[in-house]
C-alpha cells in the first residue's frame, strides 16, 4: 500500500511541475520550448494540461499547438470546450482544423447547435465535405449513419491483389482509420471484405474477387448504435461496415469509436441514475452543477411530499403507537436500496444483452426471488430487534412483515420500471436511482402504516 502512495504522490509532483513549466513557457514566450513539451506528451495529457490551464493562459496555448495537436485535443474535450476551442482559435485555423477532423465527430460536434451556427462553422468547407457532414446529421441521433464515418476505401472485386495494394498506398493518409478493404459491385453495394493479412498472403495477380470474404457482417444506417457495439463486441471486429436499406456502402464504424460510444453512453446512464441528467465534472462552477441538478431534484422533492401526506392520514396510527416512528427511516431506506440496486442490475444487463421475452421474465422471477430472501433475512432480523427492543412481539410483526413485503415490491420495482421503459425505447437509464428511491418511500410508508392500522388494537 505505501508504494502506490508513494507513486501516486509522484505522479502529482511530476503533474505540477508539468503544469508550472508550461505556464511558465507561456509566459516567457518560448514557443519552441513549448512544443518541445507538447511534443513528449500523450494525447489525452494534452488535453489534461489545458484543462488545467489559467484561462488567460488558454488562447497562446492554441495559437502555439499545430493542427493535428489540435485535432487530438478535440476528442477529449465536451462539446462545449471544443466550441471554445473553435471560438478561441479563429476562423482560418478552425476551418483548417474542421477539416482534419472526422465527419461523425464533427457531426457530434454540431449536434444541438443551431443551423446559423452550423452554416458559420462549415461555410468554408469543400461543398463534398460539407454534403456529406449535413448528411450523417440527417440519421436521427445514437444510430450508425450518426457516428459512421465515410473514411473507408472500397475497391471492385475484379481488380488483382496488386493493384488492390496499390490503391492502399495512395490513401496513406487515412492509414489510421482503416482496417479492412470493402468490396463493391458497380451500384456500391457492399458484397465482400479483405483484410490486410488476406492480401498479405494472396498472390499478386489473384483477383480480388478470389480473396474476399463474402457476405459479411454489416449494420443498417438506423442500427442503435448501442447495438453496434454489442454487435462489433461479439464478433471482436476492428470495424463494422454500414449500409442503407439496399446494401449499400456509406461508411464504416471502427473499434475506437465503439470504444467511445461506450463511455459516452456510461456517462449519460450514470448521470442520469444520479439525476444530474447533464454533465457535471471536477471543473464545473458550483451555480452551473447546481442549475444542471436541481430540475429533477425539485421534481422529487414535489413527489416526496407525498410521503408527509401519506404519514398525516396516519397521524392517528402512529400517535397511538410512538414506536412505530423508530422503524419508518429504516423501512424507507431498506426499499428504496434494494430497488436501486435491482435498477443497477437491470441497466447493466440490458446495455450488455439482447433482451427476449424469455429473458426478461427469468430476469424478473429472479429478482423476486431475490427480494422475498432479502425480505425473509431483514425482515426476520428486524422482528427480532424490535421485540427485545421495545418488548412487544406484536409490533416486532408489523415492523417485520412490512420489511418484507416493502422488500420484495422494492425489488420488483427496480426491475421492472427500467425494463418497462426499454421497452418503449426510452432510455432505462431515466428511471434514475433518487426516482426509484422515492416512489420506494411512498410505497414503504403505505404498507407500513396500513398494516399497523390493521394491527392497532394489538399495538396500543
Amino acid at each position: 500500500m505505501g508504494l502506490f502512495q508513494k507513486e501516486d504522490k509522484k505522479e502529482t509532483l511530476d503533474q505540477v511541475q508539468l503544469e508550472r513549466a508550461i505556464i511558465r513557457v507561456l509566459n516567457e514566450g518560448k514557443k519552441e520550448k513549448f512544443q518541445e513539451i507538447i511534443q513528449a506528451l500523450e494525447k489525452y495529457e494534452i488535453a489534461s494540461q489545458y484543462k488545467e490551464l489559467p484561462r488567460k493562459r488558454r488562447s497562446l496555448f492554441l495559437e502555439w499547438l499545430t493542427i493535428q495537436d489540435l485535432t487530438d485535443l478535440l476528442r477529449y474535450l465536451s462539446k462545449d470546450e471544443q466550441l471554445s476551442v473553435l471560438e478561441r482559435i479563429g476562423s482560418d485555423r478552425s476551418t483548417e482544423l474542421l477539416h482534419k477532423m472526422q465527419n461523425n465527430d464533427l457531426a457530434f460536434l454540431l449536434t444541438g447547435l443551431s443551423r446559423s451556427k452550423i452554416d458559420d462553422l462549415i461555410a468554408e468547407m469543400r461543398r463534398e465535405e460539407m454534403e456529406s457532414i449535413l448528411h450523417i446529421m440527417d440519421y436521427p441521433p445514437k444510430t450508425a449513419g450518426r457516428v459512421m464515418t465515410n473514411r473507408y476505401i472500397p475497391i471492385s472485386p475484379q481488380i488483382s491483389v496488386i493493384e488492390a495494394e496499390q490503391k492502399l498506398k495512395t490513401f496513406e493518409n487515412l492509414a489510421h482509420f482503416i482496417n479492412y478493404l470493402y468490396v463493391v459491385d458497380d451500384e456500391q453495394r457492399l458484397i465482400g471484405v479483405v483484410t490486410f493479412r488476406d492480401l498479405l498472403l494472396a498472390d499478386d495477380h489473384q483477383l480480388v474477387s478470389d480473396i474476399m470474404r463474402t457476405e459479411p457482417i454489416q449494420v443498417d444506417v438506423l442500427t442503435k448504435q448501442e447495438d453496434v457495439a454489442k454487435l462489433i463486441g461479439r464478433y471482436d471486429f476492428e470495424a463494422v461496415p454500414v449500409t442503407t436499406d439496399d446494401h449499400v456502402l456509406v461508411g464504416t464504424i471502427s473499434g475506437d469509436q465503439v470504444l467511445d460510444i461506450v463511455v459516452r453512453e456510461a456517462d449519460e446512464d450514470i448521470e442520469m441514475l444520479l439525476a444530474s441528467g447533464k454533465s457535471i465534472d471536477f471543473r464545473t462552477k458550483p451555480f452551473v452543477a447546481a442549475r444542471r441538478r436541481l430540475p429533477w431534484l425539485i421534481l422529487l422533492l414535489f413527489i416526496g411530499l407525498v410521503s408527509g401526506s401519506i404519514i398525516s392520514k396516519f397521524e392517528e396510527t402512529l400517535n397511538a403507537v410512538v414506536a412505530l416512528a423508530f422503524f419508518m427511516p429504516m423501512i424507507a431506506g431498506m426499499t428504496g436500496n434494494t430497488g436501486t440496486q435491482s435498477l443497477a442490475v437491470v441497466v447493466r444487463g440490458l446495455a450488455s444483452e439482447e433482451m427476449t421475452w424469455k429473458k426478461t421474465l427469468k430476469l424478473v422471477v429472479r429478482e423476486m426471488v431475490v427480494g422475498v430472501t432479502i425480505g425473509i433475512t431483514c425482515g426476520s432480523l428486524i422482528a427480532i430487534i424490535a421485540y427485545f427492543w421495545q418488548g412487544s412481539m406484536v409490533l416486532g410483526f408489523v415492523v417485520g412483515i412490512s420489511l418484507l413485503a416493502t422488500l420484495i415490491i422494492g425489488t420488483i420495482a427496480g426491475t421492472i420500471i427500467p425494463l418497462l421503459l426499454n421497452k418503449f425505447n426510452v432510455d432505462p437509464a431515466v428511471a434514475s436511482g433518487p426516482l426509484i428511491t422515492t416512489l420506494n418511500d411512498i410505497l414503504s410508508l403505505l404498507i407500513y402504516f396500513g398494516i399497523a392500522t390493521m394491527f392497532l388494537e394489538h399495538l396500543s
